[in-house]
């Protein structure tokens, strides 16, 4: 076989196998990956997803209201984020949250933000009553204790409450307590 020849068959080689590895490449892409986040406790807060009328009532240090709360589910369906407007009758308030489900210790974690520097810190998750419920993550022994409540949960409303305990979660006190209509 003569040079020519040889570099000939060499070249159809090398351009085989790029032609298989391409090939495969274009296999592994196409493949659509298991996303992290199938499993069943990931969707155990899409209850909550969607776009909701939230009202309530007069309380203590909070005008009656309303406002709205977008929550969509992002990042492939690994998080659950929230876009809370609470309208004029709360100052302005605006928050947002983000949660997702923390597998190693087997609960919900929630880190909430808002335009007046507030910032909670969450975990939980459903409870044997059929609630929700996501207890603040206290910074020290001064600080109070704090949970938000999701209830009476169906198809088109639920009812979600904060709460705070003096008695170190013996107990517990409504301070703002959130009607919630899905919108149309």
């Amino acid at each position: 076989m003569s040079r020519a020849q040889s570099a000939l068959v060499a070249l159809g080689l090398l351009a085989g196998c790029a032609a298989t590895g391409s090939a495969q490449s274009t296999t592994q892409a196409t493949q659509t990956p298991s996303s992290p986040c199938a499993a069943a406790e990931f969707s155990q807060m899409d209850f909550w997803v969607g776009e909701w009328d939230v009202s309530w009532e007069a309380s203590p240090g909070t005008p009656a209201g309303g406002g709205v709360n977008r929550i969509t589910k992002i990042l492939d369906g690994c998080v659950v984020q929230e876009a809370f407007d609470g309208g004029p009758s709360t100052g302005g308030l605006i928050g947002h949250s983000v949660s997702t489900f923390h597998s190693a210790p087997s609960l919900w974690r929630q880190t909430w933000v808002d335009n007046q520097g507030g910032y909670f810190a969450l975990t939980g998750g459903p409870a044997p009553d059929g609630t929700f419920v996501l207890t603040n993550t206290r910074l020290n022994d001064r600080s109070p204790h704090l949970r938000m409540v999701f209830e009476n949960i169906q198809a088109n409303s639920l009812t979600w409450r904060w709460q705070r305990s003096t008695d170190g979660g013996v107990t517990w006190t409504d301070s703002w307590v959130i009607n919630y209509r899905r919108r149309s």
